[in-house]
């Protein structure tokens, strides 16, 4: 795995864009989205609304997957 970050594409409402994610923000986007059953593009979508216009979307995205990998990490 790289730790440096990698373009992805995604659509979001119709929209295409990239964002750049390091191998282990993707990878553990990706099995968020799996585990929820939703499109990666779906996830990513909601945390783009979400996030206001002070934070970009690969941010909000990493720190998405940090609370979901520390409340998962917090179940007994």
């Amino acid at each position: 795995m790289s730790g440096r970050p990698q373009k992805h594409s995604l659509t979001l409402r119709g929209h295409r864009t990239s964002v750049s994610l390091e191998d282990a923000f993707w990878h553990e986007f990706r099995r968020i989205a799996r585990d929820q059953d939703r499109a990666v593009n779906d996830l990513a979508a909601e945390i783009d609304e979400g996030r206001g216009t002070e934070i970009g979307l690969a941010s909000a995205i990493r720190v998405f997957v940090l609370d979901r990998v520390r409340e998962r990490s917090e179940q007994p």
